[in-house]
């Protein structure tokens, strides 16, 4: 029964790796019952019954998605060609379908985009996808490594965790102003607070980019500083890399003390390797680094 349902799991799982691969294709049910191996005359209720969406729904959403992404963050020049991308014909009904789900028109979004609706609009497509999501670690995935020390430029967040997504717009408009590429200069995350402290005012994150050439400051906003090199134990996440919490845990919780090591006097943090939507999310990657004594 065991080997049964893991092998529906993976079959499953395989669906949504390949619609996410192919988001600009024609993704009908005979094409993805194709790619479950499960006959086309069933397929979509047992994705339905799996996952509590419809498959059409699940592509539009990740369609969506992508695009929201692009309009917050990306180069694409205008919501005509983003609409294009997320398979609508017209920007007028791209624009009525993202107003229904996000509560705001394209170009609005693009300009200020309101976080909290875009999270409550996302949530099933995101339960969906970590259905099956890998999330137990065992000691022979992380890696003791000595880290180079790291110059970065540091952008801060503090309070709401639900404005995140304001603070990590400025950031990549700096990065962007400032040349610092992330192919030719890392990214980091470094959690100066829980994912989810008691009080929201409370969340502190800084997000930064490897750099040793001056840059300019923008006002207030932007500071200077350094990761510091030494001993760190590293753990790879591949995939769900918006919530890197899970990693975070077992590095504390299990491997920390299973170890014998002890925890360095600097917060936990993490180098992005690769993002969505340049990659398909699943295929998006993350080291998560415990600095070390």
């Amino acid at each position: 029964m065991k080997a049964a349902l893991r092998n529906h799991h993976a079959r499953m799982q395989r669906v949504l790796d390949h619609i996410d691969r192919h988001l600009d294709e024609d993704l009908d049910l005979s094409a993805l019952s194709s790619v479950a191996a499960y006959s086309k005359y069933h397929f979509h209720r047992q994705f339905t019954a799996t996952f509590g969406l419809s498959v059409h729904r699940y592509v539009q959403l990740a369609r969506m998605k992508r695009a929201s992404y692009q309009l917050a963050y990306g180069e694409t020049p205008s919501v005509t060609d983003v609409a294009m991308e997320a398979g609508y014909d017209a920007p007028d009904a791209f624009a009525r379908a993202f107003r229904q789900r996000i509560g705001q028109s394209p170009s609005a979004f693009r300009k200020s985009p309101d976080w909290e609706p875009w999270l409550a609009a996302f949530g099933p497509l995101d339960d969906a996808r970590s259905k099956f999501m890998q999330t137990t670690f065992t000691p022979s995935d992380v890696t003791i490594r000595d880290v180079p020390p790291t110059r970065v430029a540091i952008i801060e967040h503090r309070g709401d965790p639900a404005m995140l997504g304001v603070t990590v717009q400025r950031f990549i408009a700096w990065r962007k102003a400032a040349g610092l590429h992330p192919r030719t200069h890392p990214t980091f995350t470094v959690w100066r607070s829980e994912r989810r402290p008691d009080s929201p005012a409370d969340y502190s994150v800084d997000l930064c980019v490897g750099t040793d050439r001056p840059c300019q400051a923008d006002g207030d906003q932007v500071k200077f500083g350094e990761i510091p090199g030494g001993r760190c134990a590293v753990l790879r996440v591949v995939g769900n890399t918006h919530n890197l919490e899970p990693a975070a845990l077992y590095l504390y919780r299990d491997w920390l003390p299973a170890s014998g090591e002890e925890a360095r006097d600097f917060p936990i943090y993490c180098q992005r390797l690769s993002f969505f939507p340049d990659v398909p999310e699943h295929e998006a990657a993350a080291d998560v680094f415990l600095p070390l004594k």
